[in-house]
């Protein structure tokens, strides 16, 4: 898959325009492996700025995987590049 732009959401709308913000991107079949190489947001970087965080859900066969990346690098329509991830885990034992 690719990039879709109608899949990240904003989830904290704020007016502080040099704060970083909170997006939310459903990436469906894609791994983090995939959404983490650069340019991979690269339709978005008129969107997102440096430092921004982006809770990447993701999966496959029914398996969710949820990650922590930011945007470490963006230049408007040329390039952009996010942090490996940080893998959010959880364990539900009842």
């Amino acid at each position: 898959m690719a990039f879709d732009l109608n899949k990240l959401v904003l989830g904290t709308p704020h007016g502080v325009p040099s704060a970083q913000k909170l997006w939310l991107y459903y990436a469906g079949a894609d791994t983090i492996a995939t959404v983490n190489t650069a340019n991979y947001f690269l339709d978005a970087s008129r969107l997102l700025s440096l430092y921004d965080v982006i809770l990447v859900t993701s999966g496959i066969g029914g398996t969710p995987a949820m990650n922590f990346v930011y945007v470490n690098q963006v230049t408007v329509d040329t390039s952009i590049d996010v942090t490996d991830g940080l893998a959010i885990t959880a364990t539900d034992t009842d």
